[in-house]
């Protein structure tokens, strides 16, 4: 099948009509844990971990997800949950899904038709986590767990502990990708090992490697769980199969071209945020969520090779929030606290453009953590503006200054 006839506008919406009301393949209980479900996912990548339910190309149907953190965190005012989370614990993953025909080499085509809230669950969270318990794009800054609860009211959602915020959401999963293969799984390992190597005692750590406490493994019992669990791979980060991806404008009407590497591809997804800033800087920075998925799968036999995917493309849908007025915020790649010059460095510079923001919208009674916050759960839009006038990149941070009921302007 080419590109070409997957991306015909006519066949998405002969399955948005005919299938309206998706098949539930996978279903969450909200009061209780990962391991006490009905069907029990994952919160570990491996090659191994078996599907739970399979489909065939062409398919729509619904899975539902628990929040990433397994509902270790509570719609109240105190950030001690968020200070006391069990990382061990993340991500609970719905799946593996099992694509019948798949094999390394096709690309799995998937089709994000929507994205919604549970019943009696239409809330979210925002956190700032503890530096010691994983930290966040500005815990040098931040070191201290924080928290914001949102309430969400159909496309918007306001949080009482950001006064004066209102925003439309963009929801998306986080975290969506296929099981990597053996092969594919060694290299994660020993690169991030290696990585780790160069500073073992960094709090928080260079990358989180295998680690069996706590590993969500399927139907997986016995010897070959003990196996899988030394082995397999944590969810933290984005990989060549997807995963955590973490992008805002991965929502409703997305397509997504995901390169196989087992039979049957093995699709997982979680991590659903109501909305998120580019960059999801406090690490715990969007809105998450629990929620659903609707999506509808096919396959394009030999595409890998076909179209040179390493990573996944996705093609965004066309919903999301309109804001036309921006604040923008530039920085550049020079250190902080010593001056010290970065040679094109875009992650330093994207940290001044937050830190210029946070500190400008602190002149309007806001407190930084509040800012900070918002940065990482309100749309707002990150660019590397500048990354070739050496020695210093340039990167931006765009607020829409609509979000705001005060006014937050310069006069």
């Amino acid at each position: 099948m080419s590109i070409a006839s997957v991306l015909s506008p006519s066949r998405f919406h002969r399955y948005v009509v005919e299938d309206a009301m998706p098949e539930v393949l996978f279903k969450v209980d909200l009061n209780k844990p990962f391991t006490e479900q009905d069907l029990v996912g994952h919160n570990r990548w491996h090659p191994d971990i078996p599907a739970i339910v399979s489909v065939n190309p062409g398919s729509v149907f619904r899975i539902e997800c628990k929040d990433w953190t397994d509902g270790q965190i509570s719609n109240n005012d105190s950030p001690n949950d968020v200070r006391d989370v069990d990382l061990s614990m993340v991500h609970v993953l719905s799946g593996p899904i099992w694509v019948n025909g798949a094999e390394p080499g096709d690309i799995l085509v998937v089709d994000l038709l929507d994205v919604g809230t549970l019943p009696d669950y239409e809330w979210g969270f925002t956190g700032i986590f503890a530096r010691e318990n994983g930290g966040g794009f500005l815990t040098e800054h931040f070191p201290t767990a924080q928290k914001a609860i949102w309430d969400i009211q159909g496309i918007y959602t306001r949080s009482r502990h950001i006064p004066d915020v209102k925003f439309a959401g963009i929801p998306h999963p986080g975290l969506i990708g296929c099981a990597p293969s053996a092969e594919l799984l060694a290299q994660w390992n020993k690169r991030e090992a290696d990585l780790v190597a160069t500073n073992p005692n960094r709090v928080p750590p260079l990358a989180n490697l295998p680690n069996p406490k706590n590993a969500i493994l399927g139907s997986l019992t016995g010897a070959e769980y003990d196996r899988v669990a030394q082995e397999a791979a944590r969810t933290v980060p984005p990989r060549e199969h997807g995963g955590n991806c973490d992008i805002k404008n991965l929502s409703k009407g997305s397509r997504i071209y995901f390169p196989v590497y087992v039979e049957g591809a093995k699709l997982s997804m979680g991590d659903i945020h109501f909305s998120q800033g580019d960059g999801e800087i406090t690490f715990c920075g969007a809105i998450e969520m629990a929620g659903y998925l609707d999506l509808h799968v096919d396959l394009i036999k030999g595409g890998v090779a076909k179209y040179g995917l390493t990573n996944p493309i996705f093609k965004p849908g066309p919903v999301e929030p309109r804001y036309s007025e921006y604040l923008v915020f530039e920085g550049i790649s020079v250190d902080e606290f010593s001056g010290e010059q970065y040679y094109l460095d875009a992650h330093v510079a994207y940290r001044r453009a937050c830190l210029n923001a946070i500190e400008y919208f602190k002149k309007f009674g806001y407190t930084g953590e509040q800012i900070y916050l918002l940065l990482g759960s309100a749309p707002v839009e990150g660019r590397i503006s500048g990354i070739v006038d050496i020695p210093n990149a340039c990167c931006t941070i765009a607020i829409p200054t609509a979000i705001f009921e005060r006014n937050v302007l310069p006069s």
